[in-house]
Parts: structure tokens; C-alpha cells; sequence
């Protein structure tokens, strides 16, 4: 009886323990199963970073191309946008230039137009002058000249003025006044009138008035220069000066060249 049962206690006894080591076997190799499966995606994810790391340094030098590139491109464009930066501040000066040029030609030619219509009035004056005169300019009382915008007129003093005088006579009032008809259509011109003499000293009781040709040309051109303004030339435009002898046109020792440089000369000036 006691051996039966002992035996079926041992039967028990190796039951329990194989079913405890199916189990404890069942176990690990769960664990197993899972450590290689741990061990297979390990393998997986380094051969992702493997590949992520081959991309990303790939990205990383198509970046660094890229950088480049555009680093290129900025220093094209900068040089470019310089180049046409020049080009803009180069074209504007050339505008510039060219306006100063422009403007300039432009008074230049405003300033000729002037001249030539100056030197037409002039002309004109110059004609009228002559054709007015042309009776005194014929028998050598007269002489018109017109050089580089100065226009002369040279009248022996016998016309104007008796011997050792001073003040116009009534013949020489009427030759003033034909000149002064010409003379009162001009407005853009000086009028200088200068006295001379020749180089005889004053002497006798002529001298208490006129002590030397100083004063006798003086009082002659101030005397021409009255009238000129009581016939209605604008006196701001008139100058009277004397030479005395110190300018003569010929050679003072014949008496046809003291004559000749016994005269009051009308002279048309441009306005400074």
C-alpha cells in the first residue's frame, strides 16, 4: 500500500517538475524570439542611419554646392548691379555735360544773335551817318569810320566852333542837330565825346579863359556833350573827355595837319 502510493507521489512529483521546465524553456525562448527581433530591427534602424547619414551628407554638399552657386550668383549680380550703378551715374553726368554743353551753346548763340543785331543797328547807324553827312564827309570836313564795335566820328572844329571858341556856333548847331537825328535811334550805346586841339599854345588874351588846350578841348567836348542832351539824348549815356593835343590824327607841323587835329570826335561805345 505505502509503496503505491510512493510511487504515484513520484509520478506527480516528475509531472510538476517537467511541466515546470516546459515552461521556464517556453519562456526563454520567448526571450530569445525577442532578442533577435530587438537584434534584426537594431540591424534595420543602423542601416536607416546608415543611409539617412550617406543623405544627409549628400544634402549637406548639394547645400554646400548650392551656397556656392548662390554665393556666385550674388557677387555676378553685385558686380552687375555696380557695373550698372556706374553706367546710371556715368549716363547722368554725360546729361549733365550735356545740358551745361546745351545752355552754353544756347547763350552763345543768344550772345552772337545780340552782336550781329549790334552790329546790324550799328551798321545801320554807320550808313545813316554817312548818307546824313555825305556833303562834309565829300569835301573832308567829316570822317566816319566804324572799327570792332566802335564807330567814330571826326568833325574838324571849324564846322562847330569860330577859332579859339568854345561854344557852337549857329552852323555847327544845325550839323549837330542832323547828327542827333541819327543819334537819338540809338539806345544800347555810349556816346563818348572827346575834344581835341593841335599844338599851338593858347597866347594873348585868349589864355585868361583858356590857359592851355586842356581847357579849350574840355570846354569844347562838355559844350557838344549839352546839346547832345538838350535835344533829348539820354544823358546817362553820355561822356564828354579832353586830349588837348596829345592825340592827333596827323602831323602838327603843316597846317593841313593842325586842321585836322583841331576836331571834336563823336564815338559810339558799346555799354560796359
Amino acid at each position: 500500500m505505502k509503496r503505491t502510493a510512493t510511487f504515484f507521489l513520484s509520478i506527480i512529483l516528475m509531472a510538476v517538475f517537467c511541466s515546470g521546465c516546459m515552461v521556464a524553456e517556453s519562456k526563454y525562448l520567448t526571450k530569445v524570439n525577442e532578442a533577435q527581433t530587438l537584434t534584426d530591427e537594431n540591424t534595420s534602424l543602423k542601416k536607416q542611419i546608415t543611409t539617412l547619414t550617406g543623405e544627409n551628407a549628400s544634402l549637406k554638399k548639394q547645400i554646400a554646392t548650392l551656397t556656392g552657386q548662390r554665393d556666385e550668383l550674388d557677387k555676378i549680380l553685385q558686380a552687375k548691379t555696380d557695373d550698372l550703378s556706374k553706367s546710371v551715374s556715368e549716363n547722368r553726368k554725360k546729361v549733365a555735360d550735356l545740358e551745361a554743353e546745351n545752355t552754353r551753346l544756347k547763350e552763345n548763340l543768344a550772345q552772337l544773335q545780340q552782336k550781329s543785331q549790334e552790329a546790324e543797328a550799328q551798321s545801320n547807324t554807320y550808313k545813316d551817318l554817312v548818307q546824313e553827312m555825305k556833303a562834309e564827309v565829300a569835301k573832308g570836313e567829316i570822317t566816319i569810320t566804324e572799327l570792332k564795335g566802335k564807330l567814330t566820328m571826326d568833325v574838324v572844329d571849324k564846322i562847330l566852333f569860330a577859332s579859339g571858341e568854345a561854344k557852337v556856333k549857329k552852323e555847327g548847331l544845325a550839323v549837330l542837330k542832323r547828327v542827333v537825328d541819327v543819334l537819338k535811334n540809338v539806345t544800347d550805346k555810349n556816346i563818348r565825346i572827346e575834344g581835341h586841339t593841335d599844338n599851338v599854345q593858347i597866347a594873348s588874351g585868349l589864355a585868361k579863359v583858356y590857359p592851355t588846350n586842356w581847357e579849350l578841348s574840355a570846354a569844347r567836348a562838355l559844350n557838344v556833350a549839352k546839346y547832345l542832351q538838350e535835344q533829348g539824348i539820354d544823358p546817362k549815356l553820355i561822356s564828354a573827355t579832353a586830349y588837348s593835343e596829345y592825340q592827333p590824327l596827323a602831323d602838327n607841323g603843316t597846317p593841313e595837319g593842325r586842321a585836322k587835329n583841331r576836331r571834336i570826335a563823336i564815338i559810339l561805345l558799346p555799354k560796359e
